[in-house]
């Protein structure tokens, strides 16, 4: 019932939207007579204000054309490499006329970048696209809104997220590609991958997990305490609706995107408010490129989806509540989840200081679960100053987060097998000098060797 009084509250609104839209520009066009009244700006503003508040907000595209490799601007091209019912495997391929720009873009890391499936699109990691094509070819998973997905095309599960990206990691390579997951895909694909890894398939040769709930218990915040306070009976009574006879996926069960929406801005109501009238001020001021950020930030941050109800409750009991990955009684599609038996493949975990979303310790809780993996190895990164959007989007993402993880994935870009015969023999260091050797640097952040 809720779904449709939202619906039907949003085709109410949509002509007012219209008609404020229209106003704004009425009382802002140069060749119009309101436009040189008094109070024009002002009447201007508050009306263009009121038609973002009220709009429907679709799908951004990734609108990525062009990557600068060395120096050289290329043409980017999005592709569909993989399509399933409820998920695109996006490629977004390169191309250049210089045959030097062209051998050695051929030469780079495929990676596969593994986007949340919690209430955004996909496009929220544009920013981490674009600084990922700069050095190496890349995928990422387009997740599908599931009131788009037709209720014969079944249910949804963890269980299948977890065989998608397994999938998928195959499809880009295996144990030739390099792995990114952003938030809550760490837990699925840390599942994934250690799947593959005893069952004896090669498994990628870098994982790198962003803010991520690992273990949800350690420095819980808000979104944890919700999910861990509550029952998951509750959980399916309250917030698990059918979607509306308007759209293609009419009849299935699903949490709602305007839910999660609606959670994301009761977390900091202030700072959205405080953000919407400093748009109002601008479009007053003609500050037009404050008042262009604004647009673009929102028109990201209010496009939400609907998630397959199967798959958040399913996420909801065993990430939040049973801890089942860190327990150690995880078992995906009869198979137990044993992240000790990963060895070949490189871990780095990276956190946001101040992340709101995911805790302090919550995603470097992976290397005390993959003990398989020698500590050489794994790595973990603290981004001083960044919030949880911080780590992968934004000035902090491209000046402290994504210099670690280009250096990361070049420092095991070669499976451990021909590490090994490439390194030259060890040398035992006398004592004093290694321990007064130094630290490996960190730009603005803190980085060290994790502990298992």
């Amino acid at each position: 019932m809720l779904y449709h009084l939202y619906e039907t509250q949003r085709a109410l609104m949509a002509p007012f939207s219209e008609f404020a839209s229209a106003t704004a520009k009425l009382y802002d066009h140069p060749l119009s007579p309101f436009a040189h009244t008094p109070w024009a700006q002002r009447v201007s503003a508050g009306f263009d204000l009121l038609h973002r508040l009220a709009k429907e907000y679709e799908k951004p595209a990734f609108g990525i054309t062009s990557a600068t490799v060395h120096g050289s601007n290329v043409a980017v091209q999005e592709q569909v490499a993989l399509a399933k019912p409820f998920c695109r495997l996006l490629r977004f391929k390169r191309f250049s006329d210089d045959p030097a720009t062209l051998a050695r873009m051929k030469s780079q890391p495929t990676v596969l970048v593994v986007a949340p499936l919690s209430g955004h699109h996909s496009t929220l990691l544009r920013d981490t696209v674009k600084s990922l094509l700069q050095d190496h070819k890349v995928y990422i998973t387009d997740w599908t809104d599931a009131r788009m997905v037709p209720a014969e095309a079944g249910p949804f599960h963890l269980d299948d997220y977890v065989a998608y990206v397994e999938e998928f990691i195959r499809h880009v390579g295996g144990g030739e590609a390099h792995v990114i997951s952003v938030c809550q895909p760490t837990v699925p694909v840390l599942a994934a991958v250690s799947l593959l890894a005893s069952r004896g398939e090669k498994t990628p040769l870098t994982m790198t997990m962003m803010g991520g709930p690992i273990d949800a218990r350690k420095s819980p915040t808000a979104v944890n305490n919700l999910a861990m306070n509550k029952s998951h009976s509750w959980f399916e009574n309250n917030v698990i609706f059918r979607v509306p006879q308007n759209f293609p996926g009419a009849g299935r069960r699903v949490y709602p995107g305007f839910l999660q929406h609606t959670g994301f801005v009761a977390m900091n109501p202030d700072r959205h408010l405080t953000s919407h009238y400093d748009y109002f001020l601008d479009l007053i001021r003609g500050d037009d490129d404050s008042a262009e950020g604004h647009r673009q930030f929102y028109d990201e941050y209010n496009a939400v989806l609907d998630m397959p109800a199967e798959y958040y409750l399913d996420t909801i009991k065993t990430v939040f509540q049973d801890f089942a990955l860190v327990n150690g009684n995880w078992v995906v599609a009869g198979e137990p989840v044993r992240p000790q038996d990963i060895t070949r493949t490189a871990l780095l975990t990276v956190e946001g200081e101040l992340d709101d979303i995911s805790g302090a310790g919550q995603t470097e809780a992976a290397h005390g679960l993959c003990t398989g993996i020698p500590k050489a190895r794994s790595l973990h990164y603290t981004a001083e100053g960044a919030g949880h959007y911080g780590i992968f989007s934004g000035r902090r993402w491209r000046e402290m987060v994504y210099p670690q993880v280009r250096d990361f994935i070049q420092r095991f870009n070669a499976p451990l097998e021909e590490e090994a015969e490439a390194a030259p023999p060890a040398r035992r260091a006398p004592r004093k000098a290694a321990a007064a050797a130094p630290a490996d640097p960190a730009p603005k952040g803190r980085a060290r060797r994790a502990s298992a």
